[in-house]
């Protein structure tokens, strides 16, 4: 991992994508001993407008809490893509719900589709899992955590009753990602 690495999830209001920036934040600074910041915005609308959570972790202290040049992006929705889907760096990764992202963002940078929220609505029967199903994913496709310390992260943010559906969620994401590298 470089010295700092900065990962920005989006997509609406309500996908969960803020949660899915603290947890991996934590499964950064918690489990892995790594500095972590994480920041997150919403639009006007909370609920349904383009929302951003913001990742940094590093190995030393962070000087600037706020992302500059991103490594990895997640859009859910075209509006986030639109909006967010930039200052991603020469050779960074790009993470598109293949089934509401129609229109790519150009850039130097690779770009992943994946049907995350088809795979939580149909494989799991919980669209509400589709931000573990994303974090699986985007910790294969950058390797900023261990898919141990992103599993262990998760499984502690949630209640008993849903550990095997996140579990199975985070394991799937990270699966599917891993099929596409």
């Amino acid at each position: 991992m470089a010295e700092r690495y900065e990962i920005r999830f989006s997509g609406a209001g309500g996908q969960g994508l803020i949660t899915a920036g603290i947890i991996l934040a934590e499964a950064a600074a918690i489990l892995e001993k790594k500095h972590a910041a994480q920041s997150q915005s919403y639009g006007p609308e909370a609920r349904g407008g383009a929302s951003k959570s913001e990742v940094i972790i590093s190995d030393s202290p962070i000087d600037y809490p706020k992302a500059t040049i991103v490594d990895a992006c997640l859009a859910m929705t075209q509006e986030s893509a639109d909006k967010y889907a930039n200052g991603i760096k020469e050779g960074g990764v790009l993470l598109l719900d293949s089934d509401m992202v129609t229109r790519d963002p150009k850039g130097n940078f690779k770009t992943y589709k994946l049907p995350i929220m088809r795979t939580a609505r149909v494989d799991l029967g919980r669209e509400i899992v589709a931000n573990v199903v994303a974090l699986g994913a985007m910790i294969a496709l950058t390797n900023v955590v261990s898919r141990e310390s992103g599993e262990k992260a998760v499984l502690a943010k949630v209640p008993e009753a849903f550990v095997a559906l996140n579990k199975k969620a985070y394991s799937l994401g990270f699966e599917m990602a891993k099929a596409l590298i």
